[in-house]
């Protein structure tokens, strides 16, 4: 079946193209789109070249992953669904992950309209809910899963290291779950949309004395640094802040340079947590606190541009054009 989708045809180039995408099956759902919300840190790294696959790094002796669709993430309407699949019905409006396509580097992608979707990577939205504020979910699930995984009380001190949608979605799970919650970045527009409550804070990290502004904000030492951005010497320099028995959870992208020091973590006895792509419990979970208003989306939506202006969207976010944040495609 024809469809239209974004296509990363080149390094550094993407383009709104007509593609051909597989005939569905029993077990798929076919969804008409509305909104498909950009990932600025995993789709911007793929559609640059430097990962081919998942989490993987792309090393010179693979092939370049070009033509591709980018992303995992969108909304739409329900127009048709296999014999198989019970739990939706056309005209239900849905969130999807990846959907298949043809003829590409990658069998599957995120921004194609009509997407054929196995019925397992759909969910039915809840009535009231904005189906922009939903086309981020899996992305929104990575903040939530950040921030779920450590083991923490009413109370603790948590740092947060990024000031995007991760760390912003990170830093609202900590909130939920009781936390005091500091967050470090470098982007005084983004740091401003953090909705703060009484004991928590937000730091420019160009503003220096980083560590004297932690000591003061939590002189018992800080029991989790959340790492949203992939910059392990920035982490690994808040250990001398670190309590006894503390975490780390670790969303960011490290490239080739993954490596950690065990043993400075030993001399604390720390935990590490290394949360990665997404399920369906997780997925179910975060879409109720995003129902219910724990999880908060809209207003990190900095820009919406019709899908054919993709490849001016993908521009924005690859230059870091400064006050882009949330980019979502408007289908319709």
């Amino acid at each position: 079946m024809r469809a239209h989708a974004a296509v990363a045809v080149a390094p550094w180039k993407v383009e709104y193209l007509e593609v051909e995408a597989p005939d569905p099956g029993p077990e798929d759902v076919v969804v008409r789109l509305l909104h498909s919300w950009i990932s600025n840190g995993t789709e911007g790294s793929f559609v640059r070249g430097e990962r081919i696959a998942g989490d993987t790094p792309w090393a010179s002796s693979d092939p370049l992953p070009f033509p591709h669709v980018p992303g995992y993430q969108k909304v739409g309407i329900v127009e048709e669904v296999g014999s198989a699949v019970s739990r939706i019905s056309p005209g239900d409006m849905v969130f999807a992950t990846v959907s298949q396509v043809s003829g590409m580097f990658y069998p599957s992608g995120g921004h194609v309209s009509p997407a054929v979707t196995h019925q397992t990577q759909v969910w039915k939205l809840p009535t009231g809910l904005s189906p922009a504020s939903a086309s981020g979910l899996v992305l929104t699930q990575v903040g939530y899963n950040t921030g779920s995984r450590p083991q923490i009380s009413p109370g603790d001190a948590c740092i947060v290291i990024g000031d995007g949608m991760v760390g912003h979605w990170t830093a609202q799970t900590l909130q939920h779950r009781g936390a005091r919650v500091l967050m470090l970045g470098k982007h005084a527009e983004r740091l401003a949309l953090f909705r703060r409550g009484p004991d928590d804070l937000t730091v420019d990290i160009a503003g220096g004395g980083i560590l004297d502004t932690i000591r003061g904000w939590a002189p018992d030492g800080v029991h989790l640094a959340a790492d949203t951005v992939g910059g392990l010497p920035f982490l690994e320099s808040l250990f001398p802040i670190m309590r006894r028995f503390s975490q780390i959870s670790s969303a960011g992208f490290y490239g080739q340079e993954g490596r950690i020091d065990i043993q400075q973590m030993r001399n604390r006895e720390m935990a590490l947590f290394a949360p990665s792509g997404w399920t369906s419990d997780r997925m179910d979970a975060t879409l109720e606190l995003l129902a219910s208003g724990a999880l908060q989306t809209a207003h990190l939506i900095t820009h919406r541009l019709p899908v054919e202006r993709v490849g001016e969207a993908f521009q924005m976010i690859l230059s870091r054009q400064k006050g882009v944040l949330g980019v979502v495609l408007d289908w319709e």
